[in-house]
Order: C-alpha cells, then structure tokens, then sequence
C-alpha cells in the first residue's frame, strides 16, 4: 500500500507534512519525520503521554474511542487536555 500524507500543526501554528505507512501510528510518523513536540519517549508502549496531540473535530468523530488505558494516561499530559485530545502512538 502507497504511503499517504499526513498533516500536522505544531501548538506554534506551524504547519508539518509527513508521509506515513497505513496502519502505523501517528507517533511513529510523526518521529520518523522529525517532527518537534512528539517526544514519544516510552517508545509506543502507552507510558508515558508524551504523545499528546489534539486532532481536528472533523478526524476526531472518524477514530474509535480511547481505551481506558489510554483514558487514564491523557490525565498525566503535560499540555492541558482538550476533548478530542489523544495519544498519537494509539
């Protein structure tokens, strides 16, 4: 499968493209491509919330819901949590 192209907006308003494997995380697209703000520290595993990205309403409504794994790490974000804030690694 083709890889596709993902578009980011860092918090300073600067906007990032990036390609990304379907099936692979945003996180992993996201750190593939250098992308500052995604520190992905633990790797993927669901650790740490230093994923943390808030994705548009219009993407939100299309993603399953959060896990309640991932539930109780978006309480530990560093960046305050908005309502479709999620784990880019899930």
């Amino acid at each position: 499968m083709a890889p596709i192209e993902v578009h980011l907006i860092a918090a300073d308003g600067r906007s990032h493209t990036v390609r990304a494997r379907v099936g692979r995380s945003l996180m992993r697209a996201a750190v593939d491509g250098r992308i500052d703000g995604i520190a992905a520290d633990c790797g993927g595993c669901l650790n740490c919330a230093t994923c943390h990205v808030v994705v548009d309403t219009a993407w939100a409504v299309k993603l399953p819901p959060p896990s309640s794994d991932e539930q109780a790490m978006l309480e530990m974000t560093a960046a305050p949590r908005q309502p479709t804030s999620r784990l880019s690694c899930q």
